[in-house]
């Protein structure tokens, strides 16, 4: 049975300063679920109306109504676990790694998470106007992948003033990415949905690159953020 004050905790977490506070985050799923009490990830507590077979301690079987109360979802999906949120590791340099500029979407930064766990990225870092990857629709929608993906919220543009590799911004006017031998490690920027790479972060771009259009009219503006990151993370992954 669900308390008031779990009930208070959980709804809570849906802001990202009360995720911050209590250092939880929630997932939702089966699936998901069970893809984080694989990891390394330390769980707080699942609500379920299926068991998982655990602790006791840290499962409670509730009522499908229950679930309704507490899911952050349209259509609750049997189960709901809150995780703990883990401390953030150092970034391997000596990779390639993929850097977001403002990318404000929850689906899109997690299937970008995705893609990063799918093309073998280890490192994505998000400038703190990114949204939070604790947020329940990007967990949601990296299906598990950011136990895979290291994720760091820093001054983007400091970390790429430090930076001693090159780095790739996507632009619309950059050099062809088909006709570009690019290397296997160095920093590949994308840019906010709606006005792309900012100005304070272009300057320290050191090489711009783009996805050419192919269409005969080529009226379509431009490519949604995550396809155009899982097509540039494909030919870094090629060449």
């Amino acid at each position: 049975m669900l308390t008031k004050s779990q009930i208070k905790l959980i709804t809570s977490l849906k802001q990202k300063k009360y995720r911050q506070q209590e250092g939880l985050f929630v997932a939702e799923g089966i699936k998901t679920i069970k893809e984080l009490l694989d990891s390394s990830l330390t769980l707080y507590h699942v609500f379920t109306t299926t068991s998982f077979h655990l602790d006791t301690k840290e499962e409670t079987i509730i009522t499908e109504k229950e679930l309704k109360k507490i899911s952050f979802l349209t259509t609750p999906n049997t189960a709901l676990a809150i995780f703990k949120i883990p401390d953030a590791t150092s970034i391997n340099a000596n990779n390639l790694i993929v850097a977001l500029d403002n990318v404000r979407d929850p689906g899109n930064l997690g299937t970008i998470i995705r893609l990063c766990d799918w093309f073998g990225i280890v490192d994505l870092i998000c400038s703190t106007a990114t949204v939070d990857c604790y947020n329940p629709k990007v967990i949601q929608a990296t299906m598990g992948s950011i136990t895979r993906v290291n994720v760091s919220y820093l001054n983007l543009e400091n970390f790429l003033k430090e930076n001693e590799t090159e780095v790739f911004g996507a632009f619309m006017d950059g050099e062809n990415v088909y006709k570009n031998q690019l290397p296997n490690k160095g920093v590949l920027v994308l840019g906010n949905e709606a006005n792309g790479i900012s100005a304070t972060t272009e300057v320290l771009v050191t090489k711009r690159i783009s996805i050419p259009r192919f269409g005969q009219i080529q009226a379509t503006e431009s490519l949604n953020v995550a396809t155009a990151t899982a097509i540039l993370l494909s030919e870094f992954k090629r060449s």
